[in-house]
């Protein structure tokens, strides 16, 4: 994106993704909990009991949708979401509009904006897909309808962008918008889970310093806006791939990371006036898989859905081609 549209973008996809995994970690319903042990000298009845013809029939818990929970669901996030593209509208796109125009930003940020908005994509439609498994959406149609949402989500900015004289519509941010819904559809049509897990992790740089109007004063901004800082990683669960009996730490699983640094400006000229040259950098590390972290308690079951998009410090090695190899013992 331009400078003068991508910051509040960020910030606007960065919290819509925050508070739709907040609601996403909902406690496990009743469907899908295991059953309790019957003891031994209990006598299992295997012919129901006849049932009053004055009752109507009650659905199983998990034979379809909920009456309550989907309604409020869909309702929420309709009357959220409109809210905040209103706001979004009225008060940061405040100045002339032109008619609806596209603009090529391919090559500009060496592409973290648009692994950004993969990032992004995945874990919205990520999280409404557990949202949709909570209000007992049965998996598949939970998948095709959930999946899309960051899909949904993502692409409405670029309406407003299209106006913006002074950017234009990104074809490419569609593009990752659709890619990112669609690898977390593919995993949980194969898997029925998440083993290729997308995650973020961010470090503090001198750049932010040189133009903080656009890469950030505050701490806060910089992880937003400051592209240097930012590492995407791809992490493996390898233990959804090993016999159970596997040594392996179920914890345990290897992620591979992209970067870029040099990057004050997204015009190559401008940077060179500083004495930069943008480069890309890639890395190989390990993570930790926080979901098979075992816990009983309801709140880090929360913490650790939410927190799993992220990549915790960890050793790790780097390639790019000013250095060559270099090796992080410990890499934020």
């Amino acid at each position: 994106m331009r400078d003068s549209t991508r910051s509040f973008a960020a910030f606007f996809r960065f919290w819509l993704l925050i508070g739709g995994l907040l609601l996403s970690a909902a406690p496990v319903s009743q469907a899908q909990q295991p059953a309790a042990p019957v003891p031994a000298d209990t006598v299992v009845l295997t012919t129901p009991l006849p049932r009053p013809a004055s009752l109507p029939a009650a659905a199983p818990p998990d034979s379809g949708w909920s009456p309550r929970r989907l309604p409020i669901l869909a309702g929420g996030l309709a009357v959220t979401y409109t809210g905040l593209l209103y706001l979004l509208d009225q008060g940061w796109y405040t100045g002339p509009r032109s008619d609806f125009h596209w603009f090529n930003d391919l090559q500009e940020w060496k592409q973290m904006d648009k692994v950004g908005h993969f990032w992004g994509a995945f874990h919205e439609s990520r999280g409404a897909v557990d949202m949709l498994r909570w209000a007992r959406v049965p998996d598949r149609t939970a998948t095709w309808y959930g999946g899309f949402v960051g899909f949904l989500l993502q692409s409405p900015i670029e309406l407003l962008d299209g106006r913006d004289p002074a950017y234009g519509a990104s074809a490419t941010d569609l593009a990752a918008n659709f890619l990112g819904s669609a690898a977390l559809i593919g995993q949980q049509l194969a898997w029925q889970e998440v083993r290729l897990m997308p995650k973020y992790s961010f470090h503090t740089t001198s750049y932010a310093k040189m133009r903080p109007n656009v890469l950030g004063k505050s701490l806060a901004e910089q992880h937003l806006k400051d592209y240097n800082g930012q590492t995407y990683w791809l992490c493996a669960d390898l233990a959804a791939w090993l016999k159970p009996e596997s040594r392996w730490p179920k914890w345990l699983q290897p992620a591979v990371g992209y970067g870029a640094q040099q990057m004050v400006f997204n015009d190559p000229d401008a940077n060179a006036v500083l004495g930069l040259r943008a480069y890309r950098q890639y890395y190989l590390s390990l993570d930790v898989n926080l979901r098979r972290i075992p816990t009983h308690s309801k709140l880090l079951k929360r913490v650790f859905y939410v927190a799993s998009i992220f990549h915790l410090p960890a050793p790790a090695l780097e390639y790019n081609s000013r250095r060559g190899l270099v090796l992080h013992g410990l890499y934020y």
